[in-house]
This record gives structure tokens, sequence and C-alpha cells, in this order.
């Protein structure tokens, strides 16, 4: 066994090693640096972190005022409650906290709808429309500016493997 590992011989765990640069590190080391797989996960997934806490504060979040006012804009300006909380999948009262601070900054009005006193429509107002547009010029820039450091054969690439990573993580949680 002792000739096993000092003959040069990589063993199963050096197998397992992968070379890595620092800027992929959490806490960069020095340049020739190796992880293993516990160590190479905890990157991926700071990685994959960085990039929902990205997304969520310079997108608007998947449920905050930017998608919402943009989905309200997409559906004619106008839209009821308790689609507008479905489509996001919020409860009633987190829906409520959030268009109740849309309206205060004057972006929706919400009134009884005539037919059905139970059901609330949102409308956007002048400054929402006008802020709804922005919020779509502002996503669209983003998209087409984000994967730009990548050639389309990476992008396709990138896709496939974030297909399989969902996949498995929706696997996981079964």
């Amino acid at each position: 066994m002792d000739e096993e590992k000092t003959s040069g011989t990589p063993s199963a765990g050096d197998a397992e090693r992968v070379p890595v640069e620092p800027e992929d590190l959490a806490a960069p080391t020095h340049p020739d640096a190796e992880l293993s797989d516990d160590e190479l996960a905890k990157a991926l997934l700071h990685g994959l972190g960085f990039c929902g806490h990205y997304l969520h504060f310079h997108g608007g979040g998947m449920s905050g005022r930017a998608p919402i006012i943009c989905l309200i804009a997409k559906c004619g300006g106008q839209i009821s409650q308790q689609e507008l909380g479905a489509c996001f999948e919020l409860k009633p009262g987190s829906l409520s906290e959030v268009l109740n601070k849309m309206e205060v900054a004057g972006l929706i009005e919400r009134e009884r709808n005539p037919e059905d006193r139970r059901q609330l429509t949102i409308r956007l107002t002048e400054a929402g429309v006008e802020q709804a547009r922005l919020e779509q010029e502002s996503r669209t820039r983003f998209r087409s500016e984000a994967f730009t450091c990548l050639t389309d054969a990476e992008k396709l690439e990138l896709l496939g493997m974030l297909r399989r990573i969902r996949t498995r993580w929706e696997e996981l949680d079964a």
C-alpha cells in the first residue's frame, strides 16, 4: 500500500480533485489550489448564489414590484388581484403588502369589481405605465448584455447544464 502512495500513480481521492483558479473560490487561496468534491460543490453553489442574489436585487425579485408591474402592463394595464396572486404564487397578505406600497407610490389603483364586490381590480396609473415601460427596457437591455461573455455554443451548453441541475434538484425535493 505504501508503494501506491509513493509511486506517483494518482489515487481515487486525487482523481476527484480539480484544479481551480482563485477567482472561482469564495475565499481565494493560492493560484495552484485544487478543490475536493465538497469544496467544488460549495464553490459552484456560491457562484449560483451570487447569480440568484444579483437577479433578485437587480431584477426586482420574482414577486416584487418590478415583475408585478410588468405583468400588469402585459395584461393591458389591469388584472384582478386574485389572478395576480396566482401568477406569482403569493399569499394574499404578502401580495396585499406589495400592492399597498405600489398604491402609495402612485403606480396602481385598486377598485372593487362592480360585478363581484369580493374581487379587486388592479389598474396601472400613468406613472405605473411609465414605470413598467422603464422596467421592461431595463430587463431587455440586461438580457441583451448578460451573456455576451459567452459564445453561442457556451450559452447552449450552460442552458443544458442548468436544465440538468434543475431536474436533479427537483428530484432531491421529491
